[in-house]
């Protein structure tokens, strides 16, 4: 059976060179970055060089790189970082109510510490107004946090605006935002829209599971969440993982170089245009969630009449593989607080699925799946 697999959201299959960069670490290069002798030096220099082409690629400086184990850590530190160092300049926080898990859940914990937080409502298609976060930031604000892209429904925040607001209302409030779906789809440049934190993973863009990044803008000072041996200049404690450091080199080769003139992957546009083509031949009532505009790869979907769950696992069936929304709350039977923030009524957030695409899928993988859609819809309706 075929294997069509359009959950790149979730998650995305390793490069062949990432699995090789992997493997000969562990088999060769397994020393520790920490210790002196040459088989150290040799994962020393896996690490140093890992720094260098991430931060070439988000156009800022090595040293600003804090390696983590994944986007979750990243964004807990850079939020709970941030505001337990600062607490004295003020306890105010803003964020949005359609963030990732990692970052809602960071911001409960934190208002439930006694800091006050300001959750700001998004329209129909997951946006924030920028009036409002305008509105939101006051001289006890220490840290906002926005989401680039947001991983459900692909709508984009307009991140130098956004800098602009925050810092021309309190230039001593830090801006953080959750690039984990945006790194390597899109132009990602901190210094761009004045972000000072920036969460990235590599597992969104056919590199390991286990590795994260933190930009965190020089002069920058965060409290560490774990203490041990100093590693990541004592932001982050622990024995880096350099097998997962050494797959996201070759991961980060393959990403195209986004300039202003091509500031996003215009073959993952082509893919999600044509499947939005391929839906409207479908003769069942299909609502699309996403904007016209949102990001190249995301298209949230809904079939009213139809449980997401038991469609996905139609397609599943079929080789197909797209998922209802964050794969964080797939299994929880919580409705997805993205759909429930933006308004959607109850029989569209049960009718939903989420397809995410990948530069490696092709236009004949999307067919088969939208035949398969379109077989599978014909049994329930």
């Amino acid at each position: 059976m075929r294997e069509i697999y359009l959950d790149n959201s979730a998650t995305t299959r390793p490069l062949p060179e990432v699995v090789e960069a992997m493997v000969q670490t562990l088999t060769d290069n397994y020393g520790n970055p920490s210790s002196l002798h040459n088989k150290g030096l040799k994962a020393e220099k896996i690490l140093k060089a890992a720094r260098r082409k991430i931060a070439e690629k988000l156009a800022v400086s090595p040293e600003e790189i804090i390696f983590t184990s994944g986007g979750t850590e990243s964004n807990n530190l850079a939020i709970k970082g941030i505001a337990y160092q600062y607490q004295n300049r003020g306890r105010h926080l803003v964020t949005t109510e359609v963030e990732h898990p990692s970052v809602l859940e960071s911001f409960l914990a934190l208002e439930e510490e006694g800091f006050e937080v300001t959750f700001l409502e998004a329209d129909r298609y997951g946006r924030i107004s920028l009036d409002d976060l305008r509105d939101s930031i006051t001289p006890e604000t220490i840290l906002a946090s926005i989401i680039h892209v947001n991983n459900e429904l692909g709508t984009i925040h307009p991140l130098a605006e956004i800098g602009t607001i925050i810092k021309e209302k309190n230039p001593n409030t830090f801006f953080h935002t959750d690039c984990i779906q945006s790194f390597g789809k899109m132009l990602v440049q901190p210094a761009r829209s004045m972000v000072d934190l920036l969460s990235i993973s590599g597992h969104k863009i056919h590199g390991p599971k286990g590795i994260g990044v933190l930009y965190k803008r020089k002069g920058i000072e965060l409290r560490a969440l774990q203490t041990g041996g100093g590693q990541e200049n004592g932001y982050r404690c622990g024995t880096e993982n350099i097998p997962g450091i050494a797959g996201l080199i070759p991961a980060l080769d393959a990403l195209p170089d986004y300039t202003e003139e091509n500031p996003y992957n215009q073959e993952l546009d082509r893919l999600k245009n044509h499947f939005i083509r391929g839906l409207e031949k479908i003769d069942r009532k299909v609502i699309i969630n996403s904007p016209e505009d949102g990001a190249p790869h995301i298209l949230n979907i809904s079939f009213p009449g139809i449980k997401g769950e038991v469609l996905i696992h139609s397609l599943e069936a079929e080789g197909v593989y797209v998922s209802t929304g964050s794969a964080c709350h797939s299994k929880s039977r919580e409705k997805s607080h993205v759909l429930r923030a933006i308004g959607l009524p109850m029989e569209q957030i049960d009718g939903t699925i989420r397809v995410s695409f990948s530069t490696y899928n092709t236009i004949e993988e999307l067919d088969y799946a939208l035949a398969s859609l379109a077989k599978q819809l014909k049994t329930f309706f």
